[in-house]
């Protein structure tokens, strides 16, 4: 998978998006929508599982497809909906752990 970067996948995701005119619908307001179910559709995985088996989700490979999907179109969504407000999502995501790492300091040993 090397050569995969954010700006790429976002130019692929427009693409797809213009040759099926779909522009139109890439609101804001409906790629929040869209993002919400995708992150819904993936905790329904996850729903009643036990902690010990949401941490080896991954070892059955139908489950594993569905999650693989499922994160994928959440992801889909989140760079669409960063494209369509011109926000560099890895930018966004530094600087949110910049404050982080302020408002939430190591603890100190006693």
């Amino acid at each position: 998978m090397s050569g995969l970067d954010v700006a790429t996948l976002q130019r692929r995701l427009a693409e797809f998006a213009a040759a099926r005119n779909w522009q139109p619908y890439h609101t804001p307001k409906n790629l929040v929508a869209a993002l919400s179910v995708e992150a819904s559709e993936l905790l329904e995985i996850f729903q009643w599982l036990t902690p010990e088996e949401s941490a080896h989700v991954m070892r059955d490979a139908d489950t594993a497809h569905r999650v693989t999907d499922e994160v994928a179109d959440v992801l889909a969504y989140l760079l669409q909906l960063c494209e369509v407000l011109g926000i560099d999502p890895l930018a966004a995501l530094d600087a949110k752990i910049d404050r982080n790492e302020r408002r939430f300091p190591v603890p100190e040993n006693p």
